[in-house]
């Protein structure tokens, strides 16, 4: 499948990317090179395959959700570099606090 330079301005303007003119005739070759791999993927006979098939048998990696005693918040606030009210008290990341705060 062959792409025009119109259908990849329009791919560029859904994702918002500004292409020159260059760009557009090279993303033009790319996506039109990819679209024929995949069409050559899609002639592949999958009928005997079921749709949930894997080629490695799947576990549960994880480990048990085991309940455990967690840190007293007394305890956490004692490790913490500042704390206020029972919270730990950080610096604003975007801008001043309201309120002068640290």
């Amino acid at each position: 499948m062959s792409l025009t330079i119109a259908d990849v301005e329009h791919v560029a303007s859904l994702a918002r990317l500004g292409l020159s003119d260059d760009e557009l005739e090279r993303m033009r070759e790319q996506l039109s090179s990819i679209l024929e791999h995949i069409a050559v993927l899609q002639e592949i006979d999958t009928d005997r395959i079921p749709p949930t098939a894997q080629v490695n048998a799947l576990s549960n990696v994880l480990r048990d959700d085991d309940v455990r005693p967690s840190l007293t918040q007394e305890r956490v606030l004692a490790n913490a570099p500042q704390s206020r009210d029972g919270f730990l008290e950080v610096r604003a990341v975007m801008g001043e606090a309201e309120g002068g705060g640290a």
